[in-house]
C-alpha cells in the first residue's frame, strides 16, 4: 500500500480555486504509475463522496456530476503526484478532501470499490 500524504486545502472565497496535490511514496506494491488515483471528499453529516479519479499509467479521467467542468484531476507520475484542480468553488465543496489510490485499479474501480490506501485529509473549506 501506498502512503499518501495530501496538501494544498484550506480557505478560499466562493468563486476562487484551490489546487490540491496528493504525494505518494512507500508501499511494496509497485511504482506510483500502477495506481489508479483518485480524489474523495466528507463533510459531517454526510456520506463520503467521491470526486474524480484518474487511471493507471496516464489514464482516463472520471469525474462526479457534481464537479464535472469545475475540477480538474491529473497526474505526474514522474513525481509521484496526483493533483486536483478546482475552480469556480462553491460553498457545498466544503469537506476535507482525501486521496486514495488502488493497485492496478482504473478510473472506475476506484470509485465503486474500496481503495488500497488513504490519506489523512486536506481540509477545504469556501466562504460565500
Amino acid at each position: 500500500q501506498a502512503d499518501l500524504v495530501e496538501s494544498g486545502g484550506g480557505l478560499v472565497q466562493a468563486g476562487g480555486s484551490l489546487r490540491l496535490s496528493c504525494a505518494a511514496s512507500g508501499g511494496s506494491g509497485g511504482t506510483f504509475n500502477n495506481y489508479a488515483m483518485g480524489w474523495f471528499r466528507h463533510t459531517p453529516g454526510k456520506e463520503r463522496e467521491f470526486v474524480a479519479s484518474i487511471g493507471r499509467n496516464n489514464g482516463n479521467t472520471y469525474y462526479a456530476d457534481s464537479v464535472k467542468g469545475r475540477f480538474t484531476i491529473s497526474r505526474d507520475n514522474a513525481k509521484n503526484t496526483v493533483y486536483l484542480q478546482m475552480t469556480s468553488l462553491r460553498p457545498d465543496d466544503t469537506a476535507v478532501y482525501y486521496c486514495a489510490a488502488d493497485w492496478n485499479g482504473s478510473e472506475y474501480s476506484i470509485s465503486a470499490s474500496p481503495p488500497d490506501s488513504w490519506g489523512p485529509g486536506t481540509q477545504v473549506t469556501v466562504s460565500s
